[in-house]
């Protein structure tokens, strides 16, 4: 079994996730639900990206609407730009999205934005026929990615969103005037996005329905060079990928002229700080300068930031400087005047964003922290880093006695308001463990017969699996200083 399908089958045998509607053979692909120990992991990457990109660097943070109206994606370009190349079978009627077909079949890279014409010489050239019945394929076409959906008893037309940012520009003029902004300034939003795929598939990796973690940085376009607190970051080592690895600080980056300002630069260093503390292995990840052919219709310039994967390069974040684009769009649309004023001067923001994939995360994460311990009864763990991990502790009592489930109960009452805690009484001790360990719990407390002496109970560490001993009123101080220590990159 290769990696990918080992970790789907700890995903539904264990909680993390599992596709949505899964009793109903009329279930739809592409939607797929976390469970209980996927909540609890997805909140605290969630945390983890507050705490060290919007808190970090005192950004606002909103909650836009799901829906939203014609009028915005008129302006925003998505009802022309939105689309994919979608190619049907003339035999079964399969319809596949075109550029992925090629690319799985004849291992040949398609630019997103690449014209319909070349995408078919590219399926003749390349004999590329229906994976399912081998029948010939059509000539390419064109598909908008939005739902369209209807509101009211008048069938207003509307659109559930494709990505989160919209909310952000309509509403940029309102949050910089009551917050009494100051630019550059940070708008953070989480939450979910919709886009109809051709063909979803691979999990998490390709969705309709999918969380998005995104920030876009309003910027004077005169001033991208006039960032204090560059310094701050200038010595960050950026690993860049173009067709070969190149290991640069942001200032060396900066020199050559492969980052376009220091503002950019700036938040590149931030995203790849807050990656190094994820668990992801670094050396596997990489931001790839995208051509003109590839970026978005709205971006100027643009990297992704990519993680190595046992199938292949995964895009989490897309970190695009979208200009003027977005807010001239919506000032021409809406015949409002969007610009603000910044230090006596006025001016339409430039934006800069950085828009992370969470499920793509999710699953990346579970990968690079997997481990099968040969050396041990092939012992699956997850070492997850222990801020991420669905369950900080598991309480074990040794024996099913009533006194051994009095002190259990005393080591939880002190523990499970602050902590995730999984109480588990059922199976051996060392079965037990392994449970805990699957799920990358990183400590074990077990309660045995010393603890009924001098309420000393045994913490068990995931990843060595040594054992030490310390006071159930400890247990709490233990946690704290063992869990919530973010500079601790064991």
């Amino acid at each position: 079994m290769n990696t990918y399908d080992l970790i789907i089958q700890l995903a539904l045998e264990r909680g993390f996730y599992f596709p949505s509607s899964e009793l109903y053979a009329d279930a739809s692909a592409g939607f797929w639900e976390y469970g209980p120990n996927g909540v609890r992991m997805k909140n605290k990457f969630l945390d983890l990206w507050r705490r060290e990109l919007v808190r970090r660097d005192n950004m606002l943070e909103i909650d836009g609407s799901q829906i939203m109206s014609k009028s915005v994606f008129t302006a925003s370009g998505h009802l022309s730009n939105f689309t994919d190349p979608v190619v049907k079978c003339k035999k079964c009627s399969s319809s596949f999205r075109a550029d992925k077909l090629i690319q799985e079949v004849a291992n040949v890279e398609v630019p997103e934005r690449l014209a319909n014409e070349f995408v078919d010489n590219l399926i003749k050239e390349n004999n590329v026929t229906c994976p399912l019945c081998k029948g010939e394929l059509s000539n390419a076409e064109r598909f908008n990615m939005m739902f369209k959906i209807e509101i009211g008893p008048n069938h207003d037309e509307a659109y559930l969103r494709p990505e989160t940012c919209q909310s952000i520009f309509v509403d940029f003029s309102r949050i910089y005037k009551v917050s009494r902004g100051k630019l550059p300034l940070g708008i953070a939003q989480i939450g979910k996005s919709f886009r109809n795929e051709i063909s979803p598939r691979q999990g998490l990796l390709r969705l309709r329905e999918f969380y998005q973690a995104e920030i876009e940085v309003f910027c004077n376009p005169s001033k991208l060079n006039d960032l204090s607190k560059f310094d701050d970051v200038k010595d960050t080592l950026l690993r860049f990928y173009d067709g070969h690895y190149l290991e640069l600080s942001v200032q060396e980056a900066l020199d050559r002229n492969i980052l376009p300002n220091k503002l950019v630069g700036y938040y590149l260093a931030l995203l790849v700080e807050f990656f190094e503390k994820t668990g992801i292995d670094k050396k596997r990840t990489r931001l790839r300068r995208l051509s003109d052919d590839e970026k978005a219709f709205y971006s100027t310039v643009a990297f992704d930031f990519e993680v190595d994967t046992s199938i292949g390069w995964l895009e989490l974040v897309a970190c695009n400087y979208r200009s003027d684009y977005d807010l001239k769009s919506h000032s021409v649309t809406s015949k409002t005047n969007l610009e603000v004023m910044d230090e006596e001067v006025k001016v339409l923001p430039h934006v800069f964003e950085l828009s992370l994939g969470v499920d793509r995360c999710i699953y990346s994460i579970i990968e690079h922290s997997y481990f099968v311990d040969r050396e041990n009864e092939d012992r699956a763990v997850l070492k997850l880093r222990p801020y991420l991990s669905p369950i900080h502790a598991g309480v074990l009592p040794l024996l099913k006695k009533p006194e051994f489930k009095e002190k259990s109960n005393k080591l939880l009452t002190l523990i499970q308001k602050d902590f995730d805690i999984f109480y588990d009484e059922a199976g051996s001790i060392g079965r037990r463990y392994r449970r805990l360990e699957e799920i990358g719990t990183p400590f074990a407390f077990t309660i045995d017969h010393q603890t009924l002496e001098d309420d000393s109970i045994t913490v068990r560490y995931r990843d060595s699996m040594k054992q030490e001993r310390i006071r159930i009123e400890d247990a709490s101080s233990f946690l704290f200083a063992n869990i919530y220590s973010y500079e601790k990159m064991q």
